[in-house]
């Protein structure tokens, strides 16, 4: 038995090779068995309601949740947030905290590596508040510069984003290091992109320590 196997699209279509899993990846049974199982046996609002279903789907639900900070390595589960996506999860980010902690006149840190994710709503915000959007620039062989990131971030910085591995080039960051950089120089946030590191990674979140 392959993996492949375990992927009923792939199963059904053995001549498909599908290289597109970046951008949207392909279920295998089990998770989709899963799904369908929760539909069918105990769908409920959960924690919204006092009756045996919606308890019932409140106490899956945060078995998830603490499933899911095991798994990156939260040490508080009541830490995590479910969104649609990383997408979501970004903008949600700049556009909730940025609109109320960014100003005119503050700078905003982005890297050449960035996903439009993690880039377009900065540049938004930057646009939107008056603040400096400055991005830091990659070595030849493709990896952040260190150097020129250490040379932007000042105590004008209120948040660097960066990820934790490139989408296109999949150069891994240091990024415990790159925290530890901002955290040396200024008291801006660090917000991390990990969509591309969690599924090929062990990841601690708690130990890489961005915000």
């Amino acid at each position: 038995m392959t993996r492949r196997s375990e992927f009923p699209l792939l199963a059904r279509n053995p001549g498909l090779h599908y290289l597109d899993s970046a951008a949207t990846s392909q279920k295998p049974a089990v998770v989709l068995d899963a799904i369908r199982e929760f539909y069918e046996t105990s769908n409920a609002n959960p924690h919204r309601g006092a009756y045996a279903l919606s308890v019932a789907a409140t106490d899956r639900y945060d078995a998830a949740r603490r499933t899911v900070a095991a798994f990156v390595g939260v040490t508080d589960p009541d830490c995590l947030i479910f969104t649609r996506g990383t997408t979501e999860g970004l903008n949600l980010v700049a556009f909730s905290w940025g609109r109320t902690s960014v100003r005119r006149g503050d700078e905003i840190v982005v890297t050449a590596l960035e996903h439009h994710a993690n880039f377009v709503p900065w540049q938004q915000l930057a646009i939107e508040t008056g603040a400096r959007l400055r991005i830091c620039e990659l070595t030849s062989d493709g990896r952040l510069d260190l150097d020129c990131l250490a040379s932007l971030v000042t105590t004008k910085t209120r948040v660097v984003a960066i990820n934790h591995v490139s989408n296109a080039l999949g150069t891994i960051n240091p990024v415990s290091e790159i925290v530890k950089l901002v955290r040396d120089r200024s008291s801006a946030i660090v917000v991390c992109d990990g969509a591309q590191a969690v599924p090929h990674l062990k990841v601690d979140f708690d130990g890489l320590g961005p915000d």
